[in-house]
């Protein structure tokens, strides 16, 4: 297994739209488990295969309490939905950041496991959120594309001076090391 590298925002590779799975094969499963290790490491509790630059509508989530049980969403579909709820969220693609968005209160999601088969899931609170988070993913879009321009601007001009500090500081220990 690996642990994968996460994209984090502003990646313009974040913004792609997901490529369903055309079949569950060996290398689709050893993607999952590649995912579930990075998830767990990160930690978090959801994933897309767009966070790890893959373009697969492939999601992982674990909201269980002691980690321990996975779900697998490949080519995931939100079938039905109601209710409106909001709930924090924050994100592994946005690192330290935790904002209210407005979501579904119970879905309805169609997907195959991680064998290939179809199946159906009717949930509501933090797992419907996290479903809900994660098929934004797989089609590009982010939570802070629920929040508002300036607080998303807030959010982008921060994590990009993060960035270019971590740069920086690379930099000047490579040059030490030389």
């Amino acid at each position: 297994m690996a642990n994968l590298e996460i994209l984090t925002f502003p990646d313009a590779r974040l913004r792609r739209r997901a490529e369903p799975v055309p079949s569950v094969d060996n290398e689709v499963r050893q993607l999952v488990d590649d995912m579930l290790e990075t998830m767990y490491a990160a930690p978090g509790i959801g994933l897309a295969a767009i966070q790890v630059n893959v373009p697969k509508r492939v999601v992982v989530i674990d909201v269980s309490e002691d980690k321990n049980d996975p779900l697998c969403l490949i080519n995931p579909e939100i079938v039905s939905h109601d209710g409106v709820e909001e709930m924090e969220e924050g994100c592994l693609s946005v690192p330290g950041f935790y904002e209210n968005v407005t979501r579904a209160e119970h879905i309805k999601v169609s997907a195959l496991n991680r064998d290939g088969q179809p199946f159906e899931l009717e949930t509501g609170g933090l797992l419907a959120v996290c479903i809900q988070h994660e098929i934004d993913h797989l089609d590009g879009k982010l939570f802070v594309d629920h929040i508002s321009i300036l607080k998303r601007q807030r959010i982008r001009r921060k994590l990009e001076k993060e960035r270019r500090q971590s740069a920086a500081a690379a930099g000047t220990a490579r040059r030490k090391a030389i």
